[in-house]
């Protein structure tokens, strides 16, 4: 039983630490002078976006290619820069997947 517990919680701490990761590259990536997780600033909360596309098998992939290239119309007028690349590809790929895993 012991062994399980530890188990549980080194688990835990290895995901909580990973979204804290993402959280961190996305502080130094840029993405947090625009974005929050939970609420609309310039851009829209990081968990809105991971709402809107949940479920969407295309999302990642049409996301990735939106962060790099920038875009506008989905969210308002504003339009998002693009981030590539100062922003390596991977990068990005780890982001729009921490933001399409937030709920």
């Amino acid at each position: 039983m012991k062994l399980v517990t530890i188990a549980i919680t080194a688990a835990s701490l290895m995901f909580g630490a990973q979204a804290m990761a993402d959280q961190a590259l996305a502080q130094k990536s840029g993405c947090m002078t625009c974005h929050q997780i939970d609420k609309k600033v310039v851009g829209p909360a990081f968990k809105d976006v991971a709402a809107k596309y949940k479920g969407n098998k295309a999302a990642e992939a049409k996301l990735d290619e939106k962060v790099k290239k920038g875009g506008s119309g989905v969210w308002g007028p504003v339009p998002m820069p693009a981030n590539s690349p100062h922003v390596s590809d991977a990068d990005i790929k780890a982001l729009v997947h921490w933001v399409l895993s937030l709920k």
